[in-house]
């Protein structure tokens, strides 16, 4: 294997620095998905990369980070159809509102742009071309489900049927969610499509397959892993490729059927590259467009023997693609391959996956409409991510205690307590001779490596050294009591001296904090009069010869008020419950209601109703509750990320055995409400005569079985 198809480490290799010690760094986060809003598990890595590349910024490298939205895919082209508006059209729309989002959270793009563009048409044909040039492209006919209805075939998200492992209902067309296992769409049983409904028929058609169990990508690709900086990564990669011989590797499926949002095939019409094709093309599309634009050598960067480095932020989740597929295709197409791969887990909020019934599938929108400071939430997530693949919790509490204690009660507190003293007593301007105190040297010898902590992705350590001397300048200060030297004008040289080396540890304090709060900073640089910060800043102290600029508060404290707003935002997003008359649903009968006229003459308005929330509901198991005449304990399905639990006082005209399997309706906005038995989160609806104990008795409502759990009644 050539050393230019090899990666390397983090940090800069010989072949990568410039005379100078100036590096030239390409840097990707995944591209979103345009079907959706950016939410604050996205934000993540973003987020994360951020942070990265404006450390490397900050040491003085040519660094571009780039991005784009992914816009191609069956889902796109659905949902425009589903909105009266063409793909183009929704995917232009979606754009702008990834791009607020990013930009409210400080990302800090060279170029944000979309797979949807001419130059990834381009690079996506030139790929195509050379792999199939290299023999690595293959002609395949293939069976695959196809709905007669809406005249397509169906990717593997968009149809479901039972497992033909386990015989669990409503599984998706390539994997189990109850029993792990995967398997081929045409192997469900009862296969249904989830665009029209349909029973979908077998229908062949010639496909096109990336040759990856060909020796020539096993042995790069076994040769390529062994430089991932990830152990967890290289482990699993090592996992996917077996050991020589195994042929584990099964031939990549790179192209879909007309109907379908992307760009066609070259020579073979009505044939489209599959979306994970033209996405990680998409991270170069985007480059060349930024390199044409700025007049960057775009061949220079991405070619074999390029002095450039190139790392991808990814999901865990989709290392498969990043790690075996892109290398391999750009190996065998005349690009370099990259640097270095980094992934990170997922985020949980409050311990949980987050949910949008309990308002924690939080939007990147609604921390802003919300007051939330963005910053915030970088501060928060640096503080717990490494350079591992591990989860991070969003603990709401924690996230309001942590930002509260150390932004504002340990760092911020340090310039408000000196700056009022400098510029009255010292016109602004500090005592030279302080720049040499020990604290002073103390900061400034830690910087190189809170510096290199934030390059290997050690955020958590960054910032725990940062607040370990935030501390000792904090007691430095309740030591030297500058509040105490102000009373007495015989201590004026030493309350100069106390509040020249806190401004001064102030500074160095941002300096450590830039790459994570960028737009703090700025505010800081500006209350210093002082250029903005970089790594080399560390040795050239304030001065006498500038004066400070008045003080202004620079950062607020989290109010619990906004993180219960942010959690209502994001549950009336899925909700739209007014919380009142939700409270008001679940209330004891002693609690009184506030009655309107409508309710006395028993007339509602159509708004009225619009605030109960009634879905399909599957009931995927029901249960006698013991030690009642009454209850049966319902688990329900209504699309969400987990089941409800509901109890139901059904008991006298249903076996539970004969609920089980069957649709119905529930309220789903109904305020959980906890009984003698446990919680139950929901009411199921059921029809009944006046006197209940008289025939006919009661009767769950079941909806027409082509319904799907999660369907709203309206």
């Amino acid at each position: 294997m050539s050393a230019s198809s090899a990666p390397i480490s983090a940090t800069a290799s010989a072949a990568s620095v410039n005379e100078g010690g100036r590096r030239q760094i390409l840097v990707t986060s995944a591209l979103p998905y345009a079907n959706g809003q950016i939410h604050i598990g996205h934000m993540v890595e973003y987020i994360q990369t951020d942070i990265w590349v404006r450390t490397l910024r900050m040491h003085g490298h040519e660094v571009y980070y780039v991005g784009a939205d992914d816009t191609h895919g069956t889902p796109i082209m659905l949902r425009a159809e589903k909105e009266g508006i063409t793909p183009k059209a929704l995917i232009e729309r979606v754009w702008k509102e990834h791009k607020r989002d990013f930009d409210s959270f400080g990302i800090s793009f060279d170029n944000y742009y979309s797979t949807d563009a001419e130059e990834n048409r381009v690079l996506c044909n030139s790929i195509y071309t050379a792999l199939q040039q290299a023999g690595l492209i293959e002609a395949r006919d293939i069976e695959q489900a196809y709905d007669p209805v809406k005249e397509m075939f169906l990717p593997d998200r968009f149809i479901k049927g039972e497992c033909p492992k386990c015989g669990a209902k409503d599984q998706y067309g390539d994997n189990c969610e109850v029993c792990g296992s995967t398997y081929q769409p045409t192997e469900l049983i009862n296969p249904y499509s989830v665009v029209s409904g349909a029973t979908p028929i077998r229908k062949t058609s010639t496909h096109y397959f990336f040759r990856l169990s060909d020796p020539r990508c096993e042995d790069f690709l076994r040769g390529w892993v062994g430089g991932l900086a990830q152990p967890e990564a290289t482990n699993k990669m090592r996992e996917w490729l077996g050991d020589k011989g195994e042929a584990k590797l099964a031939d990549w499926d790179i192209s879909r059927d007309a109907p379908y949002f992307g760009f066609e095939i070259p020579g073979a019409p009505g044939k489209y590259f599959y979306v994970w094709v033209d996405a990680p093309v998409g991270y170069y599309a985007s480059f060349r467009n930024l390199a044409d634009r700025i007049g960057v050598d775009f061949d220079a960067w991405v070619k074999p023997g390029s002095k450039a480095e190139q790392y991808h932020f990814i999901g865990k989740d989709i290392l498969y693609f990043h790690t075996l597929f892109w290398p391999a295709m750009l190996q065998f197409s005349g690009h370099r391959t990259p640097t270095n791969v980094f992934a990170h887990g997922f985020l949980t909020v409050d311990g949980a996956k987050m949910s949008k019934s309990r308002g924690t599938f939080i939007t990147a929108q609604s921390v802003i409409d919300t007051g939330i400071n963005p910053e915030w939430l970088r501060y928060y997530f640096a503080a717990k991510l490494n350079s591992t693949m591990e989860d991070i919790d969003l603990n709401l509490d924690d996230f309001q205690a942590r930002v509260n204690s150390d932004l504002v009660g340990k760092y911020v507190n340090i310039a408000s307590r000196a700056a009022g003293f400098l510029i009255k007593r010292f016109d602004g301007r500090v005592q030279d001779s302080a720049m040499q105190h020990p604290l002073i040297a103390q900061l400034r010898s830690a910087i190189p490596q809170i510096a290199a902590f934030y390059e290997s992705r050690e955020y958590g350590r960054a910032l725990r050294t940062t607040m370990e001397l935030a501390d000792a300048v904090n007691a430095y200060v309740d030591t030297a009591k500058p509040w105490e030297q102000a009373k007495d004008p015989a201590n004026a040289a030493a309350l100069h001296e106390t509040c020249s080396v806190s401004l001064e540890a102030f500074r160095l304090l941002s300096l450590a904090l830039k790459p994570v709060l960028p737009k703090l900073i700025e505010s800081v640089e500006a209350f210093l009069g002082v250029a903005p910060l970089a790594w080399a800043d560390a040795e050239r102290p304030l001065s006498s010869a500038n004066a400070i600029n008045a003080y202004k508060h620079l950062t607020t404290r989290v109010d619990p008020k906004q993180i219960e707003a942010l959690l209502a935002a994001n549950r009336e997003s899925l909700q739209p419950a007014a919380p009142e008359a939700a409270a008001s649903a679940a209330a004891p009968k002693s609690v009184a209601r506030k009655e309107t006229k409508q309710e006395d003459s028993g007339v509602i308005s159509i708004d009225d109703f619009a605030k109960v929330d009634l879905r399909i509901a599957k009931i995927v198991d029901c249960k006698a509750v013991e030690g009642s005449d009454k209850l049966l304990q319902l688990t329900l399905d209504i699309g969400e990320d987990k089941t409800r639990n509901v109890f139901s006082g059904i008991k006298s005209a249903y076996q539970p055995q004969d609920l089980v399997g069957k649709l119905t309706v529930m309220v789903a906005n109904l305020a959980p409400r906890k009984m003698k038995f446990g919680l139950s989160e929901g009411m199921v609806l059921a029809a009944s005569a006046t006197d209940e104990k008289a025939e006919p008795g009661l009767y769950i409502l079941e909806p027409h079985s082509g319904a799907k759990p999660g369907m709203r009644v309206k």
